[in-house]
């Protein structure tokens, strides 16, 4: 369906190291040419190092393939094994059966091998892949290996091939010996942003698409190339999967927010941060009919620890309210909690975000010397501060208009209560709504932070007043406070 919906012959991004597909970037086209040179200079032994997933082994494939019909060659990749089984796996590739033997046997049967191939004009050449893994001991049967030469020429040419740690092992005085034996090292490194593009383009034009219509943006070709390192193996795997995702999604042009949701995908670190499974039997059995769905990572959520804190308070806050709803004014206590005394007041709507109980000495902060003060709104971000912020994008607020609206920077323990008054000489619902649609960024009107930027409405549209009390400035409220 992948295939057919891109208009491919074949899957592009393949794991088989096939040579029709192999990239030659600079480093990979003069590793090919120095190993190639060797082998036919005779020079009997020489290296290739890479990094996993650069390509190595398909460049080996390529370089037998170039040598096919003038060189007798053997590809050897099985390195985790004794001396023994190295050249038992070496003789069985030359159509030598297993009769058992010695070390010195097996070499006289490798040496009368080499004698047929070199009479027929053919050389031969041994290629380990993985070299890195072989032991001290089988490595010194390889070195051996090299003193199958006659007077005027090497009887057999050895490629050997690794990762990093077999260059550091050949550096070490242990191994000396082959390390001087091997004169030509080919290295492959990384690609570059400009080579990643290639690469991609490379391998779509073998599987055959032909289309005018580049299958990935340049903006997701910038991405996969600073997320897979330059490495080959690692472009393969994002590609192949965001083949597979834009088939789904219907996208005949691969866009970055494709790439982004497979590299959500790929990454194992989120699913080690996951919580352990706890073992539960199936809800249900599936029957044998049932067709498997691909498995996706689940994305992280809220734990059981995150918002049980806030379900508490929010328990606690509607009680308090119910408690207040249920209790006359004028028989309210002084130390009523915050939420209470804030829901009594007229014209002024209560929050619903949960909120935590401040200390009697808090709720009285506001206004000492009123029996019903009612607590800053300064005070009450105190305890909320890390629950609720007001962080709109400067894109989101509304242009300054001198004619409709005016902006104030918010002073400390200034609260919109105070501030509604200062400026409108009351403080009601319309007015909260009105500096709600101004300020689009407000999420809580109860929480206002200190050096906040805050846009009012006109004093055309809310003119001052003074004729009652709930309109008063807190000093003039103060002033009207009952006397003891």
């Amino acid at each position: 369906m992948i295939l057919d919906y891109y208009s491919l012959d074949e899957q592009p991004f393949g794991v088989t190291p096939d040579p029709r597909y192999l990239y030659l970037s600079p480093t990979h086209r003069e590793a090919l040419a120095s190993l190639l040179y060797g082998i036919t200079a005779g020079r009997g032994f020489v290296g290739l190092i890479a990094k996993p997933g650069m390509g190595k082994t398909t460049l080996l494939f390529q370089i037998l393939k170039t040598l096919q019909g003038s060189a007798r060659t053997v590809f050897l990749f099985q390195t985790l094994c004794s001396p023994h089984d190295f050249l038992r796996s070496l003789l069985a590739d030359l159509g030598v059966e297993d009769q058992g033997g010695d070390l010195v046997q097996m070499h006289s049967k490798l040496n009368e091998v080499l004698v047929r191939e070199s009479k027929s004009g053919k050389r031969l050449v041994v290629v380990i892949d993985e070299a890195q893994n072989l032991t001290d001991s089988v490595l010194e049967v390889i070195r051996m290996l090299s003193n199958f030469e006659t007077p005027r020429e090497k009887l057999m040419q050895i490629v050997l091939a690794g990762q990093p740690q077999l260059a550091s092992r050949l550096a070490s005085p242990t191994l000396m010996q082959l390390r001087q034996r091997i004169s030509i090292f080919g290295r492959l490194t990384p690609l570059t942003a400009e080579e990643t593009a290639f690469y991609i383009d490379h391998r779509l034009g073998v599987a055959g698409y032909v289309s005018e219509t580049p299958v990935f943006t340049s903006r997701a070709i910038a991405l996969i190339a600073s997320r897979s390192d330059g490495i080959p193996r690692n472009i393969n795997n994002i590609c192949f999967n965001a083949l597979s995702l834009g088939c789904v999604q219907k996208q005949r042009t691969i866009d970055k927010d494709v790439i982004e949701e497979v590299l959500r995908d790929l990454d194992l670190g989120e699913l080690d941060n996951e919580p352990p499974l706890v073992s539960k039997p199936p809800a249900r059995v599936a029957s044998e009919n049932t067709p498997l769905q691909p498995y996706r990572p689940a994305r992280r959520g809220l734990r059981l620890t995150d918002w049980i804190p806030g379900l508490a308070i929010a328990v606690a806050a509607a009680l308090a309210l119910a408690w207040a709803a249920t209790t006359p004014k004028k028989d309210m206590p002084k130390d009523v909690s915050p939420q209470a005394a804030i829901a009594t007041q007229p014209n002024v709507t209560v929050s619903s975000k949960p909120m935590r109980t401040l200390p009697r000495s808090a709720a009285q902060n506001s206004n000492p010397g009123s029996a019903t003060a009612v607590p800053a709104a300064a005070s009450l971000k105190n305890a909320y501060d890390a629950i609720s912020r007001s962080d709109a994008p400067p894109s989101q607020l509304p242009a300054e208009n001198s004619d409709r609206s005016r902006s104030i920077l918010v002073s400390p323990n200034q609260t919109l209560s105070r501030i509604s008054r200062e400026n409108f000489g009351t403080y009601n619902h319309a007015i909260v709504e009105k500096i709600r649609e101004l300020n689009p960024g407000m999420t809580d009107p109860d929480l206002i932070l200190s050096g906040q930027k805050l846009r009012l409405p006109s004093a055309i549209e809310f003119p001052a007043t003074t004729d009652s009390t709930a309109g008063q400035a807190p000093n003039a409220q103060t002033a009207h406070a009952e006397k003891p």
